[in-house]
């Protein structure tokens, strides 16, 4: 009777785990070039995003703009892995917000933006749109001088709404508790019968 009440218990609380397994499935920034929050005297060639997972090139949009947010990118991002760049077009000095949108392997969407300031800077001019983009884009991203360590956070506002999975783990151990805990409590009073 115990051992029976003791898997019921378990049993019940196998499914509050399983809404938890999706949220895994989200994929998150791990870093980037230049870093968010970065001071950069020179500017980079590209810039170069680092995911936890290799991101899907149909689902992934990233944009690219300096001060008086004028475009600051030309061409398609390269993927290699779990790393996507887009070329940078330099402007005027000041700051940079590289913003990005890719899907997860569940299907939610993630989004956020990676900032960084440029201190020096060419004449503001917006880019010219009679330039053709490079079609000789390199397969795997050049390391810059002011390559760095990942980030161990996020991006500050990246939007991964995960429904609160946190809570689920929660229930799911103190259900998973509370049915250990009567089945020991079951089997005592049975083995003092």
């Amino acid at each position: 009777m115990a051992r029976g009440l003791l898997v019921l218990g378990l049993a019940a609380g196998v499914p509050v785990l399983l809404p938890a397994a999706p949220a895994a499935a989200h994929n998150s920034l791990t870093g980037s070039d230049p870093k968010n929050g970065a001071r950069v005297a020179t500017a980079p060639k590209r810039i170069e995003l680092r995911f936890l997972a290799s991101p899907a090139p149909a689902t992934t949009k990233i944009t690219v703009t300096g001060p008086d947010n004028v475009p600051a990118t030309e061409g398609a991002p390269t993927f290699a892995g779990n790393r996507v760049s887009v070329p940078f077009t330099p402007g005027a000095a000041g700051l940079y917000i590289v913003a990005y949108r890719i899907g997860s392997a569940d299907g939610h969407p993630v989004s956020g933006e990676v900032r960084f300031t440029l201190t020096t800077g060419t004449a503001a001019a917006p880019p010219s749109t009679s330039a053709a983009p490079t079609s000789a884009a390199p397969s795997t991203p050049a390391a810059s001088p002011t390559t760095s360590a990942a980030s161990p956070t996020p991006a500050a506002d990246e939007a991964d709404d995960d429904g609160g999975t946190g809570w689920l783990w929660a229930v799911a151990v103190a259900v998973a508790l509370v049915a250990l805990g009567g089945g020991l409590l079951l089997r005592r009073r049975s083995a003092r019968r």
